[in-house]
């Protein structure tokens, strides 16, 4: 049995450190970091990862992304802090979204008035499209 990569330094060499809950525990040879083999099942998909990220960027908070996707804000956190992502500083705009299903998607693109001033972009989201629009702040 070939230890699997490092998660911390991608290593391949490491050799075996004992058992913890039933599973096999690793001690990495390059960086010293102790792992164990990943549970089955308990990844969040790449798309989540993705999707999450992508929202971030495009101004929607962490706690909305949590309703959104069904990840926690926590999670979401950390991913934007493992992959340093950085959203633009928004001061003259911020974005507004709606969850609509095909249909309803498609009658919102028929609509001419609809489609005049720029700045919206539109999303998959599992079996749902999600569409995000920028409003500047008005001055009151």
């Amino acid at each position: 049995m070939s230890a699997p990569a490092c998660p911390k330094c991608d290593s391949k060499e490491a050799t075996k450190s004992g058992v913890i809950n039933e599973r096999q525990r690793f001690r990495c040879k390059a960086c010293g970091y102790h792992y164990t083999v990943a549970k089955v099942g308990r990844e969040v998909n790449p798309y989540y990862v993705v999707k999450a990220l992508q929202l971030y960027i495009e101004g929607v908070s962490y706690r909305e992304i949590e309703r959104l996707l069904g990840v926690s804000h926590v999670s979401v956190m950390n991913w934007v802090k493992k992959y340093g992502v950085k959203a633009p500083r928004q001061t003259d705009y911020h974005p507004t979204y709606k969850i609509l299903n095909q249909k309803e998607l498609a009658e919102f693109f028929q609509k001419p008035e609809n489609l005049k001033s720029a700045g919206l972009v539109v999303t998959e989201l599992g079996d749902k499209y999600m569409m995000i629009r920028w409003e500047r702040f008005r001055a009151g």
